[in-house]
């Protein structure tokens, strides 16, 4: 596995990447958790609400950074992280790894090496960010499992 920096030709297979990544969680868990309404005012667009956010994830100038995982030329995953020197703090935007490499080390490769630039540039902590429901179980056990401490929050929808 190489792990290597974000060029622009790689924005359109992170960005398919992303949407195979999370697309489950969005159709499956959110859309039936929280109802039609709810659904469609807070992510009905996710899928273009990606391909926005997934573009501006790599702009060195404002300490955002993206780093890809390949091997022989196939995309396993990818890390997106910013760094606020202000604050000495680093932040894991976005984590996406292939279903086909998922348990692989590939995410930890990924999440090391993030968290080695981030201490180059004089971050002091982390912060990453994932649900509290079924879908991203598997998430919290592995940011657990580098050592973060999970902070309990909860986040409540209504239709009104």
């Amino acid at each position: 596995m190489q792990i290597r920096s974000y060029v622009d030709a790689d924005l359109a297979r992170l960005i398919d990447l992303t949407i195979d990544t999370f697309g489950p969680f969005f159709e499956d868990s959110f859309r039936p958790l929280v109802g039609e309404t709810i659904f469609t005012r807070q992510h009905g667009d996710w899928r273009g609400d990606y391909h926005q956010e997934v573009a501006g994830l790599h702009d060195p100038a404002q300490h955002k950074y993206v780093a890809i995982a390949e091997e022989n030329g196939v995309l396993l995953g990818y890390v997106a992280w910013n760094v606020e020197p202000a604050r000495s703090k680093g932040t894991v935007a976005l984590l996406a790894v292939s279903a086909a490499y998922r348990r692989s080390n590939a995410g930890t490769a990924l999440c090391e090496h993030a968290f080695e630039a981030m201490r180059a540039a004089h971050a002091e902590y982390v912060e990453i960010g994932t649900g509290g429901d079924d879908f991203h179980a598997p998430a919290r056990a592995f940011y657990e499992s580098l050592g973060c401490v999970k902070l309990p929050l909860a986040v409540y929808f209504r239709e009104l």
